[in-house]
């Protein structure tokens, strides 16, 4: 699987996030090699707090796919999910989880907290990258430009 493809069809959708003033945020969720899902963060544009990026390509996955079990999926995702996030990872039953920037302050992965070594009956596999330094600037400058 190509894993830098799927993470730059993340930054894109992190990067149209940013153009309307939402924090760059993109996900993809892949099932054999295919997009099935598709999310960018919303909250902003939407003034909804769970309208995470996250979130947003698991509902665009389960819609498609007809079934709110994702098994065998993998999710990419430009920023490392939060609590909400991870939950919503954990109850859709996706496989793998690639993130690329670590977020100290609310991390799900191992950031802060790891909840995927929690005692739920789910245990996705966690890897950080690839383009962790592309993922990483996009938030900088981001953020840099709003000062």
């Amino acid at each position: 699987m190509d894993h830098e493809y799927f993470m730059r069809q993340a930054l894109a959708l992190a990067r149209e996030a940013a153009a309307v003033g939402d924090v760059p945020v993109g996900c993809v969720i892949v099932r054999d090699g295919e997009i099935i899902g598709r999310g960018r963060n919303r909250r902003e544009a939407g003034g909804d707090a769970t309208a995470h990026a996250e979130v947003e390509a698991i509902r665009d996955a389960c819609a498609r796919q007809g079934s709110w079990r994702l098994h065998g999926c993998t999710l990419y995702v430009t920023l490392e999910p939060c609590p909400m996030c991870a939950g919503a990872i954990v109850n859709a039953r996706i496989e793998a989880v690639r993130y690329g920037a670590r977020d100290e302050k609310a991390g799900c992965c191992g950031s802060v907290l790891n909840l995927f070594e929690e005692r739920f009956n789910h245990h996705p596999r966690i890897y950080q990258g690839p383009l962790e330094g592309e993922c990483e600037r996009l938030l900088q400058e981001f953020f840099f430009n709003l000062r």
